[in-house]
């Protein structure tokens, strides 16, 4: 844990690796986890797959990407960090304004999660 969800328009193997390599420093840095506990998700949304605004596909802008962010809660100081790290990431991987991109924290207890059958509290 975290675990970050990529939504995002399909991208070549090479930016995916680069993509989850930065992620995961920025994670790091910001979370002070080591990168045994950070999982990525790459799921891609092709355009016609995607909406906004009501319209099917990009429509001449940016298809904005979204990251869910799992992990145990978390400082304001601590999501602020990892939230200007991901943006980042994502910007240089994709190409897309920092306006395209929007990261959700998904913030949990330790009772609430799971590994083995074991909650995490335990």
């Amino acid at each position: 844990m975290p675990y970050v969800e990529i939504l995002a328009p399909p991208a070549p193997p090479h930016s995916k690796a680069a993509l989850a390599k930065s992620i995961t420093d920025g994670l790091m840095s910001s979370f002070g986890v080591d990168a045994q506990t950070i999982t990525l998700f790459f799921l891609p949304i092709a355009p016609d797959d995607y909406a906004h605004a009501g319209e099917m596909g990009s429509q001449g802008t940016g298809q904005r990407i979204l990251l869910k962010v799992h992990a145990f809660r978390r400082s304001e100081a601590e999501r602020r960090a990892a939230a200007a790290a991901l943006t980042r990431s994502v910007c240089n991987a994709y190409g897309v304004p920092g306006a395209d991109v929007a990261a959700y924290f998904f913030d949990r207890e330790k009772d609430e999660v799971a590994h083995d059958s074991k909650l995490a509290s335990d």
